[in-house]
């Protein structure tokens, strides 16, 4: 920084002075009081003035402090301050002290000058008042900075509390996606964005522009029904909706929008209050901050590593809604949602609920079922079918993929766009499936005659599957088998796999402890239930390869190391192992389809570090915070998760080596597995040798015979009854079998242990009975099953 006021010239100066003033040397001592007195004044400002030059004048740090900023020092010595009256100061003090240092050189020179002399030259007047102005200005500068020191600190508390509410913020942000991510961690919004990608310009138009739609958006309380023939692009409709009402109302906080996405493969994750758990978070994060109820849900059943019941899910539902002026639930594919356990009936009743108490609107599609379409007989109904200028529009779009003799040909062009479009006849798959049937035709003649051919109808999707699968055979070897591989893997998978689960799925080799990284395939997504149907035709061994697969991968190397150690190891172990989550969960419900057990399955249940892994991978409750690696049960063995996934083929050769009562961290026998999961030949087969059937677990105390009746395995309860289990036996908390059963709704179950005598008025040690957990939960029929009878 320049020196605009002279400040380094007045230093210079005044060192001069004081430093000729010593030399005077042993005369020093006769000098007069008043001159020392100014001497040592010019020390001071001279000191002053140098700190003042150095801390702030000099300081870039200072002046960044103030940048944006008013500094009431820096307006004074700033460099854009002019005529100020320090800047005047300055140059009145310097004249007077160049002044007396002439004099003094004088003096220096030899040329003897008295004290008298000095004297006068040390207190003239201009001289000493300038020191006397300057010195004075410089403790205002002081209380300046004073005042600066106090607005920077001011500042400086502003930013800490501006951070510290940043901090704060993301904290609350953490905190809520961790609670959200504790409901359910399904997340559709990666289908929707991959559904309305695949949507040409145009696409589905005509449903947005009926007025089965505008009257649906436009009014409270209405639902709409969209019913459909396979194919015909109900799923895409879906995303079309999704997308519109998104675009219109996303940034109206007090319209509420959640969307579901059913498919057949996800069953076991869409159950009745996965679904419910599913709508509850959509509309909870949509909210300006996180419900009340949500939140205290989070607090009462975290901390005790519970779940809310349905029921609860249910009211907090209908309470978190009802924040919004309007709600819209949009539900995919209702047809391919589960229908065992009543699961649909009761999901189809509360969203029903939702809409009287709340006035939401439903839109939803399906196949046409009569248990579905029933159900909105009174609805606004639009059937979704393959607009024939959609058809066009997606043949347009893909007609490059045909030889290069029809974009010669605009004539034949347009036989292409007819003849798809009359054959597909409302079925937007069956235009993919044409399309692709006439990229290899030779000639325009050839491709005519394919043209003619195309099937239409109900067995159209068939024919045109076989035809692929035979275009498929007619590839070379290699090709033919990895489409092959990849069309099972996507048939039998359990769940819909990821591009890289399924590519690690594929370099699986047999007997070998690695993974090789050069043996990942490239493949597309493909999938249709056509090859669920025809898969016994097509992938014979497909289960057991499959199962072999899994369990091939379990047994790599990587894993022999047993189970991790801390989340974070653990974590990194899933990111790096792309197939390790999906073979750990599911390869024991392939292996339950092959009906055969093989060596590599029970070479693996027999390894106890591989086994551990695989059960890490299985049971590690991700959304807890921090440290869910602690929450594992340890020392499960082969014979637990045998007993989990319900393999019946290997329990006795496992047996054979592993006694039936071997117990796991949590106090656990495999019997208590295989009943808590339903698994009626595991658990017969446990029973046959030996197992105990009154064996607690450790941290609940619950019985066999408790666990099936909370979960309401009918075969498994009765066969536990009929081998004597104990009909009374209370866990921890004092509850009973019946005490479970009415407290999950599970009617039958109920009815058995009435009719066997159970004792209907036992209280727990909250000092309820099966009759207020029946109460409590909504479950009208077991209410009036156990009031007491007059």
């Amino acid at each position: 920084m320049a020196d605009p006021f002279g400040i380094i010239g007045v230093i210079g100066v005044a060192g001069q002075i004081i430093q000729i003033a010593v030399q005077f040397g042993l005369d020093w001592k006769d000098a007069p009081t008043d001159v020392r007195s100014f001497v040592t004044e010019l020390q001071a400002l001279k000191t002053v003035l140098s700190e003042t030059n150095t801390n702030i004048i000099l300081n870039q740090d200072f002046e960044d402090a103030f940048r944006g900023r008013h500094s009431a020092l820096l307006s004074q010595l700033g460099a854009a301050a002019q005529d100020t009256d320090t800047q005047l100061m300055v140059s009145a003090c310097q004249d007077g002290l160049e002044t007396l240092l002439k004099d003094l050189k004088k003096q220096a020179m030899g040329h003897r000058i008295g004290w008298e002399r000095l004297k006068g030259a040390f207190l003239a007047k201009k001289t000493r008042e300038a020191v006397e102005n300057l010195h004075r200005q410089c403790r205002t500068l002081n209380s300046l900075l004073a005042m600066d020191t106090l607005a920077v600190g001011v500042s400086i508390h502003k930013q800490i509390k501006e951070v510290r509410k940043e901090q704060q913020d993301w904290h609350a942000v953490e905190e809520c996606q961790t609670i959200l991510d504790w409901l359910t961690s399904i997340d559709y919004s990666t289908q929707q964005s991959d559904f309305i990608n695949r949507r040409r310009p145009g696409t589905g138009q005509w449903l947005l522009d009926s007025e089965q739609f505008k009257t649906w958006v436009g009014t409270k309380n209405q639902t709409l029904f969209c019913p459909g023939i396979p194919g015909a692009g109900k799923t895409i409709a879906t995303s079309i909706v999704v997308d519109e009402l998104t675009s219109r109302f996303g940034n109206d906080d007090s319209i509420g929008i959640a969307y579901l996405y059913c498919n057949f493969r996800r069953r076991d994750e869409q159950k009745f209050d996965d679904l419910l758990a599913s709508l509850l978070k959509q509309f909870a994060e949509c909210r300006p901050s996180l419900p009340r109820t949500v939140k205290s849900f989070y607090d009462s059943y975290k901390a005790k590593r519970t779940r809310p019941s349905t029921n609860e899910i249910a009211k907090a539902l209908q309470s978190v809604v009802a924040l919004y002026s309007k709600t819209f639930i949009i539900v995919d594919a209702l047809d391919e949602s589960q229908v065992s356990g009543g699961h649909r009936a009761r999901f189809l009743a509360e969203i029903f609920n939702v809409q009287a108490e709340c006035g939401a609107n439903i839109f939803a599609t399906s196949r046409f079922l009569p248990e579905i379409t029933d159900k909105f007989d009174e609805a606004l109904n639009l059937e979704v079918r393959a607009s024939p200028e959609d058809v066009r529009r997606y043949v347009e779009g893909h007609i490059s993929h045909l030889p290069s003799f029809v974009g010669r040909s605009s004539n034949l062009q347009e036989e292409i766009k007819t003849g798809i479009v009359q054959a597909v006849d409302g079925m937007f798959l069956l235009a993919r499936l044409h399309l692709d049937s006439l990229i290899g035709k030779r000639s325009p003649k050839a491709l005519r005659t394919a043209l003619s051919k195309l099937p239409t109808g109900t067995e159209a999707y068939d024919y045109a599957y076989d035809d692929a699968m035979q275009r498929i055979e007619g590839q070379v070897s290699g090709q033919e088998e990895l489409a092959k591989q990849v069309l099972a893997w996507i048939t039998c998978a359990k769940r819909p796999l990821a591009t890289s689960e399924l590519q690690h799925a594929l370099a699986v080799e047999p007997n070998e402890p690695e993974l090789d990284e050069d043996n990942l395939p490239q493949i597309e997504d493909m999938v249709s239930e056509y090859f669920v149907r025809m898969q016994r035709k097509w992938f014979p061994s497909a289960k057991l390869n499959i199962t072999v697969s899994c369990v091939t991968y379990l047994s790599f190397s990587v894993f022999r190391s047993g189970a991790c150690q801390t989340d974070a190891e653990f974590e990194e172990r899933l990111k790096l192992n792309k197939f390790y989550d999906y073979a750990a969960h599911k390869w024991g419900y392939h292996a339950c389809e092959t009906l055969e057990s093989c060596q590599d399955i029970l070479d693996f249940l027999q390894c106890k570090p591989k086994v551990e892994a695989s059960v890490q991978a299985l049971l590690a409750d991700k959304s807890s915070e921090h440290g869910y690696r602690k929450w594992l049960p340890e020392r499960m063995t082969g014979l637990h998760l045998v007993a989990y996934f319900g393999i019946e083929t290997v329990v006795q050769p496992l047996l054979g080596s592993m006694g039936p009562d071997l117990k796991d961290s949590y106090g656990r026998t495999p019997l208590l597995w295989a009943a808590e999961n339903g698994h009626m030949a595991v658990v017969t087969q446990l029973l046959d040798k030996g197992a105990d059937i009154e064996a607690k677990d450790r941290y609940h105390g619950l019985t066999p015979l408790s666990w099936a009746a909370e979960n309401g395995h009918m075969a498994v309860f009765t066969q536990l009854l009929d081998r004597g289990a104990d009909i009374e036996a209370k866990d921890t908390y004092g509850r009973t079998p019946l005490s479970w059963a009415a407290d999950n709704g599970h009617m039958a179950v109920v009815t058995q242990l009435l009719d066997r005598g159970a004792d209907i008025e036992p209280k727990d040690d909250c000092g309820l009975t099966p009759l207020s957990w029946a109460a409590y939960n909504g479950y009208v029929d077991i209410v009036e099953l156990l009031q007491p009878k007059p």
